[in-house]
């Protein structure tokens, strides 16, 4: 059979076979890798054989070989090898990538994650197996970035896919399962502590030699940034840790603020709060860990193990006021207050540190058999350095206020109240308080505490009921009457002052004549003072003109003297002589005017009848007030007393006669000149 161009069929057919096989042969002699994938050659025959051991083909053997081919044209013999296209491994920004080796050398039981030690990275697979690389979960991670790697020999794991050439169904599983863990410890991404979470992270190493026995936190290894090959910046670098001496279990070492990639299949991170000591406070440690330290609290204090920082025990130096990155899980930090707190026996009060949250009142039994339940308040200070001395000796400052100062608060003041009456209990109140405070000090040093105030508050009714209430409602009867009679003691001093204010007030008001008379007073005194000088002066004057006067009469002579004398005695003589005949007239006269009564008489009738005149005065009255037998009026008997011998009597003077006729003659002469004759 031939076609119209006159082939035969069958050399149509030859050719196209032929074509046929060349393509299939080239197909198997040229492959092509994209630059985002690589090529992973198995090789499916080989002089050499098969691999013996292991999983990759290190001498040319059939199996796996340890190179990737990376994007292009390459040529192969056909049917020796087949190729598979896989692609790049890509880690994101800020996560991470956790690598699985299928071949290399084999774990020890007591090893957990392979080594990397003598490796470098995981691109260089006869590199990884010829430095001892060993199979399983590495230790190593792959940061950031693109990586062409060989994924028959690793299975590469991250958070949003797994890289590896399928090979064992049951392998999925197992890879599955690995990455469930990783997710689950947060360990796709790094560990990251921020400065405001106040945190700090506690770091469990899950892979290294166990702590010796006894130990229950493994001591801080690989810090010391100098020496590289330990330094193990903070567990990223798994080998350098483990080489330092690192141990299984969890680390005293821990880390602070900043950004960690660390293996999650090798150390968990936990974050915990710092260790805060408040203004006011100090933090004592007590340590699970470190060395057996010496007791530096002496021979004869035996509460306990005293040591210096770092070592096992009760540290002798307290954490002062500030934050610290303290490991919690190796000790613990008890916090004692520095300042001032106050303990409360009182079931309704409890103090800011809840240390007297178990405090009731105190129950007495006073001397007279009342139970009152006296509340108490009482200041404590805790020296900041003997602080260590209290956790040392009580554990913590809360089972020193119940175990120890409850009991003996209480049975000091059970003592106080059998000695008192309950009326005496509540008026001696301050002699208590002070003699407590002054006695109890000194137990309380026994302490190793400082007692600043003791404070008791007003006993209240226990089992008495109501009979409390009533003795203090007598007391302030008794008081409210005290104050009344005070009061009226008051008031009483008050108006005696008021009067002697009065009296001041009315001296004040008066002074200004007081003043003024006392200097007139002394005005005339200094004037009297002023004359007496002058007519002493005066005196002295007259004086020596006397004696000038007698010394010239002297010089005179006697004959001058005695000429003076004489006319001096003659007319004394003259005046003498005259004065006597002088006098003999005068006394003659008043005897004929009826001497001096009726000259006193006649002076008062004189003025009398002058009054009546000027007034027009009805000398006779309308009205006769004469007696039944004789005539009268009282201006007649008014006369007649005048004229009688009384008014002799009254100016001292002896009647010259029993009826003086002058006498009857004057009353004649008033009674003219009244209008009426008797």
């Amino acid at each position: 059979m031939e076609l119209a161009s006159g082939l035969p069929v069958f050399q149509i057919l030859g050719w196209g076979v032929a074509g046929l096989i060349l393509l299939l042969l080239l197909s198997k002699t040229v492959r092509y890798i994209p630059n985002t994938r690589v090529g992973i050659v198995e090789k499916l025959i080989s002089g050499r054989g098969s691999v013996k051991t292991g999983f990759i083909a290190l001498s040319g053997e059939a199996g796996f070989q340890p190179e990737v081919l990376r994007g292009g044209w390459h040529l192969f013999m056909p049917f020796m090898y087949r190729i598979h296209r896989v692609p790049l491994v890509t880690i994101p920004q800020s996560k991470i990538g956790y690598v699985f080796a299928r071949d290399g050398r084999d774990l020890p039981p007591t090893q957990t994650l392979a080594s990397n030690a003598m490796t470098d990275g995981f691109q260089d697979v006869r590199a990884f197996l010829g430095a001892g690389g060993q199979k399983g979960p590495q230790r190593g991670l792959l940061r950031e970035g693109t990586y062409a790697i060989n994924l028959a020999q690793f299975v590469v794991l991250t958070e949003d896919q797994m890289y590896y050439l399928p090979m064992d169904r049951s392998e999925l599983d197992s890879f599955t399962k690995m990455s469930a863990v990783i997710a689950e410890r947060g360990g796709y991404r790094p560990v990251i502590i921020r400065g405001t979470d106040d945190a700090v992270g506690i770091a469990t190493v899950h892979d290294g030699p166990s702590l010796p026995s006894g130990e229950i936190i493994a001591p801080t290894v690989g810090q010391d940034l100098a020496n590289a090959s330990s330094y193990h910046n903070n567990f990223q670098d798994a080998d350098k840790f483990l080489k330092a001496g690192g141990f299984r279990g969890r680390q005293y070492q821990v880390l602070v603020e900043g950004t960690y990639y660390i293996n999650r299949l090798f150390a968990t991170v936990e974050l915990i709060p710092k260790t805060v000591v408040e203004v006011g406070n100090v933090g004592v440690v007590v340590s699970y860990t470190g060395e057996a330290g010496l007791d530096i609290s002496g021979a004869e204090y035996r509460h306990g193990e005293l040591v210096t920082p770092g070592q096992r025990g009760v540290w002798s130096e307290p954490l002062l006021p500030g934050k610290y990155a303290f490991n919690t899980y190796a000790g613990k930090v008890l916090v004692v207050p520095t300042t001032n707190f106050i303990l409360k026996w009182n079931r309704s009060e409890v103090g800011s540190h809840k240390y007297d949250e178990n405090l009731t009142e105190v129950s007495l039994i006073t001397k007279d058999a009342f139970e009152p339940s006296l509340p108490l308040s009482v200041v404590v200070h805790i020296d900041y350095r003997k602080a260590p001395l209290v956790i040392q000796r009580f554990g913590d400052v809360k089972k020193l206020v119940e175990q120890t100062l409850d009991p003996m608060v209480s049975a000091y003041f059970k003592n106080i109240g059998q000695t008192r009456t309950l009326i005496q209990l509540i008026q001696d109140r301050s002699a208590i308080q002070d003699q407590s405070g002054i006695q109890m000090k000194e137990k309380f040093v026994q302490y190793n505490l400082e007692l600043q105030e003791v404070l008791i508050g007003t006993p209240t009714s226990g089992a008495v009921g109501g009979q409390i209430e009533q003795i203090l409602t007598q007391l302030r009867s008794r008081q409210i009457a005290n104050e009344q009679v005070e009061t009226y003691e008051r008031q009483e001093t008050a108006a005696v002052k008021e009067r002697e204010l009065r009296e001041a007030e009315a001296k004040a008001k008066q002074q200004t004549l007081l003043t003024e008379s006392e200097i007139a007073i002394n005005v005339q005194s200094n004037a009297g003072k002023a004359d007496y000088a002058r007519a002493q002066q005066q005196a002295a004057q007259i004086q020596t003109l006397a004696s000038a006067e007698a010394e010239k009469l002297r010089l005179m002579g006697d004959g001058e003297a005695k000429r003076i004398k004489s006319l001096a005695e003659a007319e004394a003589e003259k005046a003498a002589r005259v004065g006597i005949a002088q006098a003999m007239a005068i006394e003659e006269q008043v005897r004929a005017y009826g001497g001096p009564q009726f000259q006193l008489v006649q002076q008062v009738m004189n003025r009398f009848a002058e009054a009546i005149q000027s007034s027009q005065v009805d000398v006779v009255p309308k009205i006769n007030m004469a007696g039944s037998t004789g005539g009268g009026n009282l201006i007649e008997s008014l006369l007649g007393v005048l004229l009688s011998d009384k008014v002799g009597e009254i100016v001292g003077v002896a009647p010259t006669a029993p009826r003086d006729p002058a006498a009857l003659a004057l009353k004649e002469e008033m009674l003219r000149k009244m209008g009426r004759k008797e």
